[in-house]
């Protein structure tokens, strides 16, 4: 497994973002890109809030040691994306000038954690910098390999992130490489092997945070075939390593209206956007209580706090959740997914980014400039579903004869995979 990519001839990806990063949306919160650390039976918060408390306790024990700092940074950006507070990265960078003011030469600690703050706040050209600077410093060392891998992916740069990749399996063959060979097997439409790296994943997982996180990329990934049964079995393994994990809740909820049973996918929702207002989960959320009739259940406050996110992303000028730009695109103003994306696009050059300002374009009336996005989206391979309909249905508006085929597509692929898009997919492909 090791030459998996090179030996398959593949390459990565995540839903929504490669691990390790964090999605900095606005509002009461900062979304995180993947599940925290945290031990079984417990909130998925508690075991970074924990590994925060012992860093601080060694900083206060060894506050000469640079390592101890950079370890403390690396901890407050863990924190960061576990309680959805961006605060902590400023935490992480005062924590990591520390660290570099008592060792300012060859300190590979401070350099992978500028790399990993950087990749947190989105500036992925820093990131790739410090990446290839770590590597240089220390060729024979993963962590370096793992922040270029992440920068590299989202500027777009896939032959390099594949290499970096590479490089981290044959170093470190362990869960977190696996995990980033399947995100770079699945972004290149090669499911069948990106199933196998997420296996060895759980295979080489060294906790419950790690096994949950390996189980629920699993269900997402069984999931985005259509694969219903087979998703909810990985996401049920996930809870059981980690209860209350996000991502196999959202997933458990997705599994619950794909075979009929709304009120309870709803009620998984709202508990879990109480605790994680993650856009994702806020979006499905809302996308699913208005895909079908009312069953009497009062109405969600998913629309009111997206809303509120996309009025402070619009303000702040930070980076931007793509899951902000659609639901502005389908559910609020277009022209604000437009601006939000195309501020992201001078950041960002991944085929999720291209997909989400290709739909923000078309859904502010503007098709054949959207038109090179989703086509950009589609340039990879990844078998997304969701990408073959925005491709399709912007063809459809170009009076495109393939438009109809993107469409069918998406639904062979998963016809579950919106409950809103899907029955309008539906509906289109016979137009």
């Amino acid at each position: 497994m090791k030459r998996l990519i090179t030996a398959a001839g593949g390459a990565v990806a995540v839903a929504g973002c490669v691990a390790g990063l964090l999605y900095l949306g606005p509002g009461a919160g900062r979304p995180p890109a993947d599940p925290p650390l945290a031990g079984a039976g417990t909130d998925v918060r508690a075991g970074a809030i924990g590994e925060l408390d012992t860093a601080r306790e060694r900083t206060r024990a060894h506050p000469k040691e640079p390592t101890v700092w950079a370890a403390l940074a690396r901890a407050e950006i863990e924190q960061a994306r576990t309680t959805l507070d961006a605060a902590r990265l400023d935490a992480a960078d005062l924590a990591l000038r520390r660290s570099l003011s008592l060792g300012p030469t060859d300190n590979y600690a401070a350099e992978t954690g500028r790399g990993l703050l950087a990749n947190a706040r989105h500036a992925f050209t820093e990131g790739r910098a410090q990446g290839l600077r770590a590597t240089r410093m220390a060729p024979d060392r993963p962590d370096g390999y793992a922040v270029l891998a992440d920068a590299e992916i989202q500027l777009g740069h896939y032959s390099a992130a594949r290499a970096a990749v590479q490089r981290l399996l044959d170093l470190a063959p362990a869960s977190a490489a696996y995990s980033r060979a399947a995100y770079d097997l699945e972004t290149n439409g090669r499911t069948q092997d990106a199933e196998i790296a997420l296996r060895r994943a759980v295979d080489s997982a060294t906790g419950p945070d790690e096994r949950a996180f390996a189980e629920a990329r699993l269900g997402d990934l069984v999931w985005s075939r259509g694969a219903v049964d087979r998703a909810d079995t990985h996401y049920r393994r996930a809870l059981d390593a980690v209860p209350d994990h996000p991502y196999a809740q959202a997933g458990t909820a997705r599994v619950l209206a794909a075979r009929g049973e709304r009120g309870k996918a709803l009620e998984l929702y709202e508990r879990l956007v109480a605790r994680t207002p993650l856009p994702q989960f806020l979006l499905e959320a809302l996308e699913l209580r208005g895909a079908a009739p009312s069953d009497g259940r009062r109405p969600g406050g998913e629309a009111a706090a997206l809303a509120a996110q996309v009025r402070l992303s619009l303000a702040d000028g930070g980076p931007v959740d793509p899951q902000l730009a659609l639901f502005a695109a389908d559910h609020g103003d277009p022209k604000d997914a437009v601006d939000l994306m195309s501020r992201e696009w001078k950041h960002t050059r991944s085929v999720i980014a291209a997909d989400a300002l290709g739909w923000a374009l078309h859904r502010a009336g503007r098709a054949a400039e959207a038109l090179p996005y989703v086509r950009k989206a589609a340039s990879t391979g990844w078998k997304s579903a969701l990408f073959r309909y925005h491709r399709g249905a912007v063809e459809q508006a170009l009076g495109r004869p393939e438009g109809a085929r993107h469409l069918r597509e998406a639904l062979a692929l998963n016809p579950h995979f919106s409950p809103y898009h899907a029955p309008r997919a539906t509906e289109m492909s016979r137009e």
